[in-house]
């Protein structure tokens, strides 16, 4: 059974910095690519950044780069996003996501909420 758990979320002002976690199992993690998406009231949801099996970040979305970045243990199963310099239109529930034979997987997710 395939099963990803995010935690990390929480409340931190403008400017601060988040460490999103996702622990997964129920597959091979290091055979796949992993990807973190966000989702806000009312909105999509967004891609925010993903990473290869060897660890290669890519797709950053825009307005994250600079500012947030992707990494993994394959030792430990786990896909990170390091977040600095959160800005209010950063809050939003994070999903990690991988796709396994077509099809989407996708944790509980994370509430990040960026307020002074």
């Amino acid at each position: 059974q395939v099963q990803l758990v995010e935690s990390g979320g929480g409340l931190v002002q403008p400017g601060g910095s988040l460490r999103l976690s996702c622990v997964t199992s129920g597959f091979t993690f290091s055979r796949y690519d992993m990807t973190w998406y966000r989702q806000a009231p009312g909105k999509e949801r967004d891609l925010v950044a993903a990473i290869t099996t060897a660890g290669d970040a890519y797709n950053y979305a825009d307005s994250v780069k600079g500012r947030f970045t992707i990494s993994r243990d394959n030792a430990k199963n786990t896909v990170y996003l390091q977040m600095t310099s959160l800005k209010p239109e950063d809050s939003a529930v994070y999903y990690c996501n991988v796709v396994l034979n077509w099809s989407h997987y996708w944790g509980q997710g994370t509430q990040v909420t960026v307020s002074s």
